[in-house]
């Protein structure tokens, strides 16, 4: 990976009484159930570290009450973590002072939640623009300004409207144009599209995927939803009862699951839009043929299918101008047609 944008190292959050003192104790390693039985605290997150390049999209599922909501929070500490370190861009976050936490939140990370929080009495373009008057940016400059995000996020001839007069996911999109009038440099979203019905849900899928093409923020994105997970995420963080099952990239984690947990999480994945030709493709030996499409390890099958099976010789997996890989029609219709079977690689 190249040199992070945020690290977090050993985070932890407990809530109940004297929960400072349960780290580093036998305590700590016990059950959650059992450890609120004991103490009366609750380890929502535990000992979580990792790393988010500059440009990611870094995924953290879980199910409910996983901890993935909390962890996101002690990001910024809208919730105080009980220990470890923040670092971002270089900066420790849980060593700001109150005032540093607050030009934090209004310039560098803007967070999108769940439920929009606009501002009913305000036009999409004012709600747009709160943070830019919060900074005390003048109003034609961030209206402006507004205007701009406005158009990005595909609401242009809305920019008068009111609140309750758009839909659920417009108004989300409002929330999305409003977290990038600052131009922040790391986006946080909490599970913000799981309250939206399915096909505003993929259109605002599709939306996030869109904006990161044009303007390549940092992001950790929250959600419950394995499907949207594989959709957005350059890599995903699955997390279970406050600690961390498994890392990896959409492929990684359908091919090579860590356990039983997300094992079954990935089961009913149609692999052949996850998979990459890394995880199919064979060793090449000398006997076969130097022709054939050429494609990289990183391609997703699906993708790759049409023209495998339209050529009369198989795919050639090249790496840096070196061929790592071959690939032929059967390996192809192994994932695609079969997509019940057990996971390809493993």
């Amino acid at each position: 990976m190249t040199e992070s944008a945020l690290q977090v190292e050993g985070l932890w959050k407990i809530f109940g009484p004297r929960a400072d003192k349960i780290i580093g104790t036998p305590a700590a390693d016990l059950p959650r159930a059992e450890l609120k039985q004991r103490t009366g605290c609750v380890a929502a997150v535990k000992d979580v570290s990792f790393e988010v390049a500059p440009g990611e999209v870094f995924v953290v599922m879980g199910l409910s009450g996983s901890g993935k909501s909390t962890l996101v929070r002690c990001l910024t500490r809208l919730v105080e973590p009980t220990a470890g370190r923040v670092t971002f861009e270089g900066n420790d976050i849980t060593k700001a002072s109150e005032s540093q936490l607050r030009d934090l939140r209004r310039r560098t990370v803007s967070m999108v939640f769940q439920h929009f929080g606009l501002l009913p009495h305000r036009q999409v373009v004012d709600n747009v623009a709160y943070g830019l008057e919060i900074r005390g940016i003048k109003k034609a400059e961030r209206r402006a300004k507004a205007q701009e995000l406005v158009d990005l996020v595909g609401l242009t001839g809305y920019e008068k409207s009111y609140p309750d007069q758009l839909s659920g996911g417009m108004q989300q999109r409002v929330g999305l144009a409003r977290a990038l009038a600052n131009d922040p440099a790391m986006l946080l979203f909490d599970e913000p599209f799981s309250a939206l019905d399915p096909l505003i849900r993929r259109d605002m899928q599709n939306e996030v995927v869109r904006l990161q093409q044009e303007v390549r923020k940092t992001m950790v994105f929250i959600t419950h939803d394995l499907q949207e997970a594989l959709k957005l995420g350059d890599r995903i963080l699955i997390m279970r009862d406050g600690e961390i099952v498994q890392v990896g990239t959409p492929a990684e984690v359908v091919a090579r699951p860590a356990d039983d947990y997300v094992r079954d999480f990935v089961s009913d994945v149609p692999r052949s839009h996850v998979l990459t030709l890394e995880y199919v493709m064979r060793e090449p030996t000398l006997d076969d043929s130097r022709e054939g499409p050429v494609m990289a390890p990183d391609t997703i099958v699906m993708h790759a299918a049409r023209a495998s099976l339209g050529s009369a010789h198989p795919v050639q997996v090249v790496r840096d101008g070196e061929l790592v890989g071959i690939v032929d029609s059967d390996a192809i219709l192994r994932v695609v047609v079969a997509e019940e079977q057990a996971p390809v690689g493993v």
